[in-house]
């Protein structure tokens, strides 16, 4: 297949990319604005290896731009289009919740309307329609006090994050109804592993773990989440685009749920870390208490998981302790300025970690 895979060169894109590449015969354009988790070093094997460089192309562009997004949708003729770009961090949309509606609302719109546009130039030439498939989250159902989401539930975003995927899940679902549209969503799990910018708590507690620096353990930490391998999530998007029924949605779960307490001990004990670096700070506002999903509509597809939360974040923490030459740089003026205005406040007037 040909796919045009937007937010390619971040975390899960370019993890999909990757695999999708060594996995299949495909070729795959990349449209990413390389905002600041967006980061060409995630590709960077890519290009280094003759069997997948070929069949590789990157567009540095947003996919609110009609002007990038028709031509590379419809010129190319592709056969479906993987929506992963996003603002993805609970945080950054709590203090400026515009760019998530950019990129969640406006973004996916104009990607369906180019994905529309190319259905109707094939169905006209007796060509099959593209499919769209589009990258959502656990948050958009809410916190989830006991059992496990499933698919046909309401959605209760609460914060602008979610609320943007949610409302981009449910443009999808219209161009399903309303036009026809060869469409799929995918909700996945929280999602760790090596190339995650250090925002998210994972890569946060093991870069700051290796500084030295305090691990910023917001409220009691027993917030609950069940946690995916990023290899894991990009081969259940990969089993959707290819198996997935027109208009499903399909829930991607994690390998079983641990505290944000847990997590940190674990983290703390693989890298041998004195638990005195954890500071128990302010609550996110809004902070959900627990995620967990269903996933026996995605395992009827025939996928599993392959990676162990054990062993997966001992080889992400691995990774992050070998490969300070890609997280050091990401440590700039700019990551300064947000981790001043999200946990400076909040480290100050924090206390020891119980």
């Amino acid at each position: 297949m040909k796919l045009l895979v937007c937010g390619g060169a971040g975390f899960i894109g370019s993890a999909f990319v990757r695999r999708r590449l060594h996995q299949t015969a495909d070729s795959i354009v990349v449209l990413d604005k390389l905002t600041y988790a967006g980061n060409l070093a995630n590709l960077a094997d890519i290009e280094r290896d003759p069997s997948m460089a070929g069949r590789y192309r990157f567009v540095q562009g947003d996919i609110a731009d009609p002007t990038i997004v028709v031509k590379l949708v419809t010129e190319a003729d592709v056969d479906a289009v993987v929506n992963f770009a996003a603002e993805s961090h609970v945080d950054r949309s709590i203090l400026d919740a515009e760019a998530f509606l950019r990129t969640g609302v406006i973004g996916v719109h104009v990607l369906l309307e180019a994905t529309r546009a190319l259905a109707a130039e094939r169905a006209a030439n007796g060509k099959p329609a593209p499919r769209f498939l589009q990258v959502s989250t656990d948050e958009v159902y809410g916190s989830v006090p006991t059992g496990q989401s499933v698919e046909t539930d309401l959605l209760a975003p609460a914060s602008p994050y979610s609320a943007a995927k949610a409302a981009g899940e449910l443009l999808v679902q219209a161009y399903r109804t309303t036009y026809g549209l060869d469409a799929l969503i995918t909700r996945g799990s929280n999602t760790y592993g090596p190339f995650q910018y250090p925002e998210k708590v994972v890569p946060l507690f093991i870069t700051n773990a290796l500084q030295g620096l305090p691990l910023p353990l917001y409220g009691d930490g027993l917030q609950r989440r069940d946690w995916l391998h990023v290899d894991d999530h990009a081969d259940a998007i990969g089993a959707v685009l290819d198996r997935g029924e027109p208009g499903g949605i399909y829930n991607v779960p994690g390998t079983g749920e641990r505290t944000n307490v847990d997590l940190t001990r674990t983290i703390l004990a693989q890298l041998d870390k004195p638990w005195s670096l954890v500071r128990t700070v302010e609550d996110r506002a809004g902070h959900d208490r627990r995620y967990a999903m269903d996933g026996s509509r995605l395992a009827a597809l025939g996928w599993s998981h392959q990676v162990a939360f054990e062993a997966g974040l001992a080889e992400t923490v691995a990774w992050y302790r070998d490969h300070e030459a890609w997280w050091r740089p990401l440590l700039n003026a700019d990551w300064a300025d947000y981790y001043d205005r999200q946990y400076g406040k909040r480290l100050a007037e924090s206390v020891p970690g119980a």
